[in-house]
């Protein structure tokens, strides 16, 4: 099975970083988020990868030349401009069968194997791995008299859940792929013949937007916690 990442936006969220590396190449551990990302799938068995870029391609190209990672992976220019829909689509003829997609940026220990089985029960033609939302902010809960009782510093909001990317996909959906962005343009179109799935994951989840966001998962490391791997640990 090969997954199609999608590492050639320009990250601007993600300044300074951005002004000289594309986003992917962001480092945890002294490593590309990016690869951290395919050790997610390699741990889990799947080592075939097809990876899009577009943005400052030249560094991904680099790095991986004369890389020997144990891993299949094959790198498809799809243009610096072109949007998320766009380069899952300029690398169809690469995937054959089901196949699966993630973002260059997002770590979480979602179990691959029961993503799958689910995809495969449901038959729809595409599921997203969602997870529950946190909010950014810290809320504050008062009575009815308007005293404060509770503080919480940045809740997960069980009740709204959002996309983690982590795609899976049949190669049928390319006859019903409409426009450039997947979120505001392709998945909605896909709704009406009810050709998406959602997939609830409750475990770790944490995407790399911001310089903030990197200095948190390298302070995670740093630390010796790597709650996006799965158990058996790899080596780092």
């Amino acid at each position: 099975m090969k997954v199609v990442i999608l590492a050639g936006g320009s990250g601007t969220r993600a300044y300074p970083y951005t002004e000289y590396l594309p986003k992917p190449m962001m480092p945890v551990g002294g490593k590309p988020v990016l690869l951290r990302v395919m050790e997610i799938y390699a741990r889990q068995g799947i080592t075939d990868f097809v990876i899009s870029v577009g943005y400052r391609k030249e560094v991904i190209i680099d790095y991986f030349e004369n890389r020997n990672l144990g891993w299949n992976v094959e790198i498809v220019d799809t243009g610096a401009a072109t949007d998320t829909g766009g380069r899952i689509f300029n690398c169809r003829h690469l995937l054959g069968e089901t196949f699966m997609a993630t973002y260059a940026d997002g770590l979480s220990d979602v179990p691959l194997d029961e993503l799958l089985a689910f995809h495969r029960r449901s038959g729809a033609l595409g599921t997203i791995t969602c997870v529950p939302l946190r909010s950014q902010y810290g809320t504050v809960t008062s009575d009815a008299s308007g005293k404060i009782v509770q503080f919480r510093e940045k809740p997960v909001l069980a009740d709204y859940w959002i996309n983690a990317g982590f795609f899976v996909m049949e190669p049928g959906i390319f006859q019903s792929w409409h426009g450039d962005n997947l979120e505001r343009d392709v998945f909605p179109a896909l709704l009406p013949g009810g050709h998406m799935a959602a997939y609830r994951h409750d475990g770790f989840f944490k995407s790399m937007d911001t310089y903030k966001d990197q200095q948190e998962i390298e302070a995670l490391f740093t630390d010796g916690a790597l709650p996006w791997l799965r158990q058996p640990a790899l080596a780092v």
